[in-house]
């Protein structure tokens, strides 16, 4: 694991990376600032699962619009796309004295297991319709691609029953050539002896 980072210098939002981000990976920003993630959340005090992303589904929240809690917002900014960290969050960033009953008792303090998956413009935006348009080219790409493929496919496979079909004709060819000097030589050995035949009754 990588270092631990106190992102409110009081103890209350603490960050420490499990896995890196690839170089050069995106982070939330105001451009920026959809994020889709992946999250465990557990009781720090007794290390138990309190809510989780199941079967791979997306979390996707906005940056800044206070639909989470403090902590994520301070954590995930942070953050790149393919990051996973672990978030540890003090009741004041999280919810509070008063807690969040019945999941969440008061003053609990919360670990949670981040991945940030992507980051996004906002909906509606000039780089949001980019984004699209992007997303579309990509699509468009990869289908021509696939198409390209299946023509390259096809003629292999037409190229193979060529191929086959020669072998098959050559092979009957040298089996009718080899059946012709088979009949050939028996005809020989017919004449040699009605030659042998003649020769006994001149006698």
């Amino acid at each position: 694991m990588g270092d631990v980072v106190d992102l409110t210098r009081d103890g209350g939002v603490v960050k420490q990376i499990i896995r890196k981000a690839k170089a050069g990976a995106l982070h939330p920003s105001e451009n920026l600032p959809n994020v889709d993630v992946h999250y465990e959340g557990k009781f720090a005090d007794i290390g138990e699962i309190f809510d989780s992303t199941e079967d791979n589904t997306v979390f996707t929240f906005e940056i800044g619009q206070a639909s989470v809690i403090r902590a994520w917002e301070i954590a995930v900014k942070t953050m790149q796309v393919g990051e996973i960290a672990l978030i540890t969050c003090k009741p004041d960033y999280a919810y509070g004295q008063a807690g969040a009953p019945p999941e969440i008792p008061p003053g609990a303090t919360l670990v949670f297991e981040i991945e940030l998956l992507g980051a996004r413009p906002p909906k509606g935006s000039i780089l949001d319709s980019v984004a699209a348009e992007k997303a579309k080219l990509e699509e468009v790409r990869k289908e021509r691609d696939l198409t390209a493929a299946k023509k390259e496919e096809d003629k292999k496979k037409r190229e193979e029953a060529k191929a086959a079909a020669a072998a098959r004709m050559q092979a009957k060819m040298e089996s009718r050539k080899g059946g012709g000097q088979g009949n050939k030589g028996k005809k020989c050995k017919i004449s040699a002896i009605k030659s042998a035949f003649t020769t006994v009754c001149l006698y």
